[in-house]
């Protein structure tokens, strides 16, 4: 009940997003707005297609490259399979699909799931270190836009606080302290048995980390990476021309890539968050509130019907492929 809460928290953050991007499209511009998705050239959707699709197979090359150190070499097309799948899983519950792809590649290839896990915390790490290098590009090629969108956001923060918040806060943070301590002296034995199994879960983890450090293929690995974020980085560039009046440069499209991705790790599969924030980067690259909310709609919506196909797929290919090989 607990995780259901969570996951219905983090929707109902993404389902008031929407809400509350759309309301701010002034009244007369309402007309702009529809226009401008009814208008939208899906066949440029084609290429995004495949780019994204390139890059989720990239994403499962550098995967079994990094599980190579471990002794393990899954197919690709089981590994391929397993990708989709996660971000299939990813739509719906966030980080559900890291552990499902995990779950999947040992049940068909008879490899340790905590091992693989491992590899996935690899991954993401280096998945972070490169977002990390999209914002400093960003901020070098767009300095004044960042700066000025961050005056705005501290402007808008100032307005909002009020005195009284902090003191809330204070007494949040005791409650929740006072409740962890009766928790650890009620459920001690109980809790020392969980901490054994999770460090034994996490040697495993611990190994697939350090699986990363070994490889021998350093240059394949960094060539992948690349791949895999040029790959978002083009498809959102060519995503900017989709709609009328919102074709950009790529040094917006950096910056939208940036500010996007965080989009997609605020609420689940970036609902409402997304479409918002790609807005935001548009406006203060000179492009209306209501044209740039139309655009990262439609690229939303274009990545969500891409991992649904791929996805979907791939649950009906999965099992059939290993059933034909057995």
């Amino acid at each position: 009940m607990g995780k259901f809460l969570k996951i219905a928290f983090f929707f109902l953050i993404g389902i008031l997003l929407i809400w509350w991007s759309l309301h701010q499209i002034p009244p007369q511009e309402w007309d702009k707005f529809t226009n401008a998705l009814r208008t939208t050239k899906y066949w440029i959707l084609a290429p995004v297609f495949i780019i994204l699709t390139f890059s989720h197979f990239l994403r499962a090359l550098r995967w079994r490259l990094i599980m190579e150190p471990l002794g393990y070499k899954p197919s690709l097309a089981n590994t391929f399979l397993a990708v989709l799948i996660g971000y299939l899983a990813n739509l719906a519950v966030p980080r559900l699909g890291e552990v499902l792809k995990c779950t999947l590649l040992s049940k068909y290839e008879k490899v340790p799931a905590e091992k693989i896990v491992g590899t996935i915390v690899a991954e993401r790490a280096f998945d972070v270190l490169s977002l990390g290098i999209v914002f400093i590009l960003a901020l070098v090629l767009q300095f004044n836009v960042i700066e000025a969108g961050w005056n705005e956001f501290k402007t808008i923060s100032a307005n909002n606080t009020k005195g009284d918040d902090n003191h809330y806060l204070l007494f949040i943070v005791l409650g929740v302290l006072l409740l962890s301590a009766i928790f650890l002296v009620l459920f001690k034995n109980k809790l020392q048995k969980a901490i054994n199994s999770i460090k034994h879960i996490f040697s495993g983890i611990w190994e697939g980390i350090i699986s990363a450090t070994k490889l021998k293929k350093h240059n394949l690995f960094f060539l992948y990476s690349f791949g895999i974020w040029f790959g978002y980085l083009i498809a959102t560039y060519i995503g900017l021309y989709g709609t009328d009046g919102t074709g950009s440069s790529l040094a917006t499209a950096i910056s939208c890539l940036a500010f996007a991705s965080i989009g997609m790790i605020i609420t689940p599969g970036g609902i409402g968050a997304y479409a918002l924030l790609m807005a935001m980067v548009l406006k203060l690259n000179g492009v209306s509130y209501t044209l740039g909310l139309a655009n990262g709609t439609v690229q939303w919506f274009a990545q969500f019907i891409i991992l649904l196909i791929l996805g979907g797929a791939s649950l009906i290919l999965l099992p059939f492929i290993n059933k034909k090989a057995s």
